[in-house]
């Protein structure tokens, strides 16, 4: 289906806008922001969103919300195709109002490419506002998969987690806790404090989306 064309007049409008990209294995669309929120969703490929409050592997089954003004960058691993919307801010109340990974529905799938193929949807076309309004609502109600990354916050605790992937299962707590100046406690306490989760959990939970992402990339499950 071809786009139809748009002026200046039809901005205020539109509801949503899309756009598709294919990228190379390990191509970075380096850290950018936009002032429309997008869901972002890999057709093909795997993913890897990173903000300034966590990461995220986004596979084909899942989608990627980022509001409005937030800072992040793209990674692909392996062959990557990946399907954009993006949503005037303030059309529908109840959007999320920070990162989060969404399970992408086969209907909201076929939504989203509905709307790469039309381009934009205006709310003076009965048809486009429906499609609008239905993709809306089924983001609304997407499950939330439990794979994200929750940033630590803190430059002692940021260092921890480098030091974490760098040493992969080889690292050891203790000798971080040191490195850093601080106790394995105090250490723990930090990472329940900023992420939510302990310091195992979060170690374990890096090394799955890792071990997600070198999949993508072609990698044997051995």
């Amino acid at each position: 289906m071809s786009q139809k064309r748009r002026t200046a007049a039809d901005e205020p409008y539109l509801v949503v806008r899309s756009s598709a990209s294919d990228l190379a294995p390990g191509q970075v669309i380096r850290e950018h922001a936009h002032d429309w929120h997008q869901l972002i969703h890999a057709t093909s490929g795997v993913l890897m969103i990173a903000t300034g409050g966590g990461s995220w592997v986004v596979p084909p089954s899942w989608g990627v919300w980022v509001p409005a003004g937030v800072r992040h960058a793209i990674r692909a691993s392996g062959h990557s195709a990946f399907r954009t919307v993006y949503v005037a801010p303030g059309c529908m109340p109840d959007l999320p109002e920070a990162c989060t990974a969404v399970t992408v529905s086969p209907l909201l799938r076929e939504l989203i490419l509905r709307i790469v193929a039309i381009g934009m949807a205006d709310r003076r076309d009965t048809i486009e506002s429906a499609l609008a309004i239905l993709l809306l609502d089924e983001l609304r109600r997407a499950p939330v998969p439990p794979f994200s990354l929750p940033e630590p916050r803190s430059d002692a605790t940021r260092r921890a987690a480098e030091w974490l992937f760098l040493g992969g299962a080889e690292a050891r707590i203790p000798g971080i806790a040191r490195a850093i100046g601080l106790s394995v406690r105090a250490l723990e306490r930090r990472f329940v404090a900023e992420t939510g989760m302990s310091l195992g959990r979060w170690r374990r939970q890096g090394a799955l989306l890792a071990s997600l992402e070198r999949l993508g990339a072609g990698a044997s499950v051995k």
